[in-house]
């Protein structure tokens, strides 16, 4: 019998569940042109997929989480004023959003985010717990 094959998509559906969202993304670090390029989702909007497929470092939720590789955090997207988010990112309606880097000890392999659809204020613990989930999956997502 053979193990079943890995799923991006799975792992980021039980990830988006175990933290009670309801949307999320993971991108991987392309290194040949420095943007994170999509590898699952779960709850975009369609109009979206065209931006979120290639994300320059430093751009948005994400590329800001990949650039600082440290977690970036919106208890409301939808009235957030930092310039962090970009204005498209309000069409998935998403509230408390946390982005964290996938890193591979200080080697940035890509970014994992996740949504709800209302305000919230993402834990201290549920930071670390995210952090250690993008953290277990950092070697499957090295690019050479």
């Amino acid at each position: 019998m053979t193990p079943t094959a890995f799923s991006w998509h799975d792992f980021l559906s039980q990830t988006i569940s175990d933290f009670g969202c309801t949307t999320g993304t993971l991108h991987r670090l392309d290194t040949a042109d420095q943007h994170l390029k999509l590898v699952a989702h779960q709850g975009i909007p369609e109009a979206l997929m065209p931006i979120i497929q290639s994300i320059p470092m430093g751009k948005g939720i994400a590329g800001v989480a990949a650039e600082r590789k440290e977690p970036v955090e919106m208890c409301n997207l939808q009235t957030d004023a930092s310039g962090v988010a970009k204005p498209g990112a309000k069409q998935t309606q998403v509230q408390g959003t946390l982005a964290v880097p996938v890193l591979d000890g200080e080697r940035l392999c890509g970014t994992l985010g996740i949504g709800k659809l209302m305000p919230y204020d993402f834990t201290a613990e549920e930071k670390t717990r995210l952090l250690d989930i993008a953290s277990s999956i950092a070697t499957r997502m090295r690019t050479p």
